[in-house]
């Protein structure tokens, strides 16, 4: 079983001072990294922007001291960007710090539990239609600051948001617009010009001298919103039962969100650096780090992977890293966090643009819909649309409920009740089971189920009843791996068909996990231990001796 200790305490015993010098340098240089894209995750999220820096610093720490994987760098990311704002702007700071206490300690249940396999069940096709969806969220809620537009509402769904971009087009800023622009083409052609300087800086150090020097009316951070230097205190949310009750599908949201994209972050390190990071600590790591965070006033938290790419490509391979990263930013939060002021919005918006496209991967999105089945294409569709429409909890929750649906549908489809009454074209003459090469007894009658047995297959089961006439009924289960409680059912009614018309039922070839549940549900007594035969050849004498007993 998987250890739930955290990797510093590992990597520890064999740590060099060469190594730390490795680490100290990625660790700064992805703190500059990690600097605007905090801010600008933290205004997209409907937060100030010291906010976005609280969350890197305090979550980024403890996710890195407690977490799972080496090199993980853990912060605010977009994904989290429209259910935050969504809560924020409904139900306050206060249920926004509520919400993301919630979410770690559901992290932590999740992590103690040993549920860090299980996240790999959800399915690609809907992790890949809300990823998708909120890209599409992100880019539409950056229209007003990259136009310059003022808008007369403050819209919080998506769709509105685009209305209310149509009803205040008048207002379009041609200084702002000109400055994303130039934004964005530094963040778009720096890195083939630099690839250790960030784009990010560059594009905010370039249109904040201009919009300063040349003074353009071009709104800045400063502008909206009071910057506050220094460290935060702890912020304890009034807490109440209705409350906790309106935020627990938010906060299932958010741990589900968490999850997914840490332990994506953690497969994609591992690759990396040739590690194999604890996914359940990392659970735990994420549930401690997002309550900090919501202590001190953040927001949610999860592992960032350009960040963590960024950290293995100079050479971070310890926690270590990422801790400083941590203590980079809480400098910058200190000392400098006054210039931050001073960035124009329309290059938050062109930085979110960027985010927004990354994330986006439109190239797998459109590759699902070209090569895929219709019902993974319909999942992946229906849950971008909600995503985009509606919000992540409808998109989540229905996407998961069809997805599963389709599945079992699928596995009902694949479920098979086959009599032997034939010899199938499919089988191999070589296969000692094949009936062909069988004698089946006068008076018998042979059925081979195929395929899982569950409540989407249970009404092809009772067809062995209906077509039984004989004295003794076998059911072949070598092909079955799994049962249900409606399936367990349905043979107990078919025992009692059998009974209340004499007909002895047998049970070939059962498998140890479907054995198991019919000795549970007493099935094993009812029929009799000696109807339980090991393979068809024994099922077949024993109906041999019944038939005779019965002339």
């Amino acid at each position: 079983m998987e250890k739930l200790k955290p990797k510093l305490f590992s990597v520890m015993k064999t740590y060099t001072l060469n190594q730390f010098v490795k680490d100290i340098v990625a660790g700064i240089i992805v703190a500059i990294i990690a600097l605007p894209l905090s801010i600008a995750l933290a205004l997209a999220s409907g937060v100030t922007p010291e906010q976005g820096l609280y969350t890197a610093i305090f979550a980024g720490f403890i996710i890195s001291f407690l977490g799972g994987s080496r090199i993980q760098i853990a912060g605010p990311t977009a994904a989290f960007a429209t259910i935050v704002a969504g809560i924020a702007a409904t139900q306050g700071m206060d249920g926004l710090i509520l919400a993301t206490i919630m979410a770690g300690i559901i992290l932590i249940v999740m992590g103690l539990l040993r549920f860090g396999n299980l996240i790999k069940f959800i399915p690609y096709t809907i992790t890949t239609g809300f990823t998708a969806g909120i890209a599409v969220t992100i880019l539409i809620g950056q229209l007003k600051d990259f136009m310059g537009l003022t808008f007369k509402e403050s819209p919080i769904e998506t769709i509105d948001k685009i209305k209310e971009v149509v009803n205040s087009i008048e207002s379009f800023n041609l200084e702002a617009f000109l400055i994303g622009v130039l934004a964005l083409a530094i963040l778009i052609i720096w890195p083939k010009i630099n690839k250790i300087i960030p784009p990010s800086i560059i594009a905010i150090l370039v249109t904040a001298v201009l919009v300063g020097v040349v003074d353009l009316k071009v709104n800045t951070i400063g502008d909206l919103y009071t910057i506050k230097a220094g460290l935060p205190g702890i912020s304890l949310p009034k807490v109440s039962v209705e409350q906790i009750k309106a935020l627990l599908p938010d906060a299932f949201t958010i741990a589900i969100l968490a999850a997914i994209e840490s332990l994506l972050s953690c497969v994609v390190a591992d690759g990396m650096i040739g590690s194999k990071h604890r996914s359940n600590m990392e659970l735990i790591a994420q549930g401690a780090g997002n309550i900090c965070s919501g202590l001190v006033g953040g927001i949610p938290a999860t592992g960032a992977i350009a960040r963590t790419a960024a950290n293995a490509k100079n050479g971070g391979r310890t926690p270590i890293a990422g801790m400083v990263h941590a203590i980079v930013l809480m400098l910058v939060l200190i000392l400098l966090m006054p210039f931050a002021a001073l960035i124009p919005m329309p290059t938050i918006a062109a930085i979110l643009f960027i985010v927004a496209y990354n994330m986006s991967e439109w190239r797998k999105f459109v590759s699902i819909i070209r090569k895929s089945p219709k019902s993974d294409i319909a999942v992946l569709i229906v849950t971008f649309v909600l995503t985009v429409c509606f919000d992540l909890v409808v998109a989540i929750g229905v996407g998961l409920a069809l997805a599963c649906l389709l599945f079992m549908k699928k596995m009902a489809d694949v479920t098979d009740v086959q009599g032997w009454t034939y010899i199938s074209d499919e089988e191999e003459e070589n296969d000692p089971d094949n009936i062909g090469l069988k004698k089946v007894p006068k008076n018998t009658l042979v059925f081979e189920i195929n395929g899982p047995m569950f409540f989407g297959a249970a009404d092809k089961f009772m067809d062995i009843v209906r077509e039984t006439s004989e004295d003794v009924l076998i059911i072949r289960m070598r092909s079955v791996p799994a049962i249900d409680a409606t399936a367990l059912k349905t043979l107990e009614d078919i025992f009692d068909v059998c009974k209340e018309n004499d007909i002895t039922l047998i049970f070939s070839h059962v498998n140890e996990r479907p054995m198991k549940s019919l000795e549970k549900s007493g099935l094993v007594t009812l029929v009799g231990k000696e109807n339980f035969l090991p393979n068809i050849d024994k099922a077949l004498e024993r109906a041999k001796e019944i038939v005779q007993k019965k002339k």
